[in-house]
């Protein structure tokens, strides 16, 4: 059965592209190509001949039906203009359309800025939100990032050099003058990996080219604190029978604050009980 091979190309240097890509890229019937003259490029530099057509955003739809009908005679690979197809770059609507079909898709991993750039920013990359490019517009782009402020995770985010600026400025209203990294034309001649706090970067980016992957540290949590309303909490448990295990527990999982510290409080607070508003007197339970 024929298969579509969605196949991961180098974000820069040519040398990046696996053997299993070449082979894979070598042995398809057609390549669906987002640019077909940077492929070209690719394909010449390692002596492919296999035949292309172009696959962008702008005839997407108008090309589906063309790679399906080829998929039913032989291998298709999709590649984008660098990177890993689907990752904000045409490739999801051929995919599912395959998928539909039941004919097999198969991935060919490889180089991807947004992975590049997390790994080598020095954020946290346990967890994190890729938005994709941020939008044109102001207000668009404050709204999303309104919408993800909270987000503990480091989160990724790709831009444009004529928009470089703006969307600095917007970001530090919304989320704040957070720490970030700036990738600019990862595995290139040119390659640069700024880290700073975000007006560092509006300083420093004063005429930006290349191309833009921006790594923003996640929202900081708040730690925990032993508040007055905290010791009322394991007050009322006191009171009403529970035992240490069981209200350090229920506390514990409800304001994140450590039981070592809960239990501290615990053992003063068993020894005091209210006797009025604001006053308390040393008593056991009764």
């Amino acid at each position: 059965m024929p298969v579509l091979y969605v196949v991961a190309t180098p974000i820069g240097n040519l040398e990046d592209i696996s053997q299993r890509a070449l082979r894979t890229l070598v042995k398809v019937k057609l390549i669906a190509a987002e640019d077909t003259r940077r492929t070209g490029r690719l394909l010449t530099t390692y002596d492919i001949k296999t035949p292309m057509t172009s696959y962008h955003e702008h005839n997407k739809h108008t090309k589906l039906d063309y790679l399906l009908s080829h998929l039913e005679n032989g291998d298709v690979a999709l590649v984008s203009e660098a990177g890993t197809p689907g990752m904000s770059d045409p490739g999801y609507e051929l995919i599912a359309a395959t998928h539909q079909r039941g004919i097999p898709v198969v991935p060919i991993p490889g180089p991807s800025a947004v992975i590049t750039s997390l790994v080598v920013s020095g954020l946290p990359s346990n967890r994190f939100l890729y938005i994709g490019f941020l939008p044109r517009r102001p207000r668009a782009r404050r709204c999303l990032l309104e919408s993800i402020a909270p987000e503990p995770g480091t989160i990724v985010a790709l831009e444009s050099p004529h928009r470089l600026t703006s969307a600095l400025h917007d970001i530090r209203l919304i989320l704040g003058d957070r720490q970030i990294a700036i990738c600019r034309e990862l595995t290139k001649l040119y390659e640069e990996v700024f880290r700073g706090t975000i007006s560092q970067a509006i300083d420093y980016f004063t005429e930006p080219r290349g191309e833009f992957t921006l790594v923003i540290k996640g929202r900081r949590e708040k730690k925990p604190e032993l508040t007055e309303e905290v010791e009322q909490q394991l007050r009322h448990r006191y009171l009403a029978g529970s035992t240490a295990r069981e209200a350090i527990a229920g506390v514990s999982g409800k304001t994140g604050l450590s039981r070592k510290e809960l239990y501290r409080t615990w053992l003063r607070l068993t020894k005091i009980r209210v006797t009025g508003k604001n006053s308390y007197q040393s008593v056991e339970r009764s």
